[in-house]
């Protein structure tokens, strides 16, 4: 069996990470984003606003690094919140619609105990490279 590929994702237009983990890494056609947390990629520090300017500013992270692998939301097919407090939903979601407008992936939300940073929403994704076609 041949060996599968595995390549480093990395951009400087979304924050670096703040720990002993990669961006994103993709193996075969699959990309694997870690958590992206609403963090300004210049600073490094969490963007003012509440919740849903950092869930903004985490997607806007996300994209960047989806560019970086050359695709975009639309090849997101599996995504996961976690938030620092369950009343946050309807927020983080009127800001999600935003980056996903159609065919949305799958997705799990959870309240977690913290947020490193004392963020309010860390979002991560499971992306396929590649045109995909919907199937009805």
């Amino acid at each position: 069996m041949a060996a599968l590929i595995r390549r480093i994702i990395s951009t400087t237009k979304a924050p670096a990470a703040i720990g002993p983990y990669s961006q994103a890494v993709l193996v075969d056609r699959t990309l694997y984003i870690s958590g992206q947390l609403g963090m300004c990629p210049t600073s490094g520090e969490l963007v003012e606003g509440g919740v849903q300017a950092q869930t903004r500013q985490a997607l806007a992270n996300m994209g960047e690094i989806l560019k970086a692998a050359e695709c975009g939301f639309e090849n997101v097919v599996k995504a996961t919140v976690f938030l620092a407090d369950m009343n946050d939903f309807t927020n983080v979601n009127t800001v999600y619609k935003e980056f996903f407008k159609s065919n949305y992936p799958s997705r799990a939300a959870f309240q977690v105990a913290a947020l490193p940073k004392g963020g309010l929403v860390e979002i991560e994704a499971i992306a396929v490279l590649g045109p995909l076609t919907n199937a009805s």
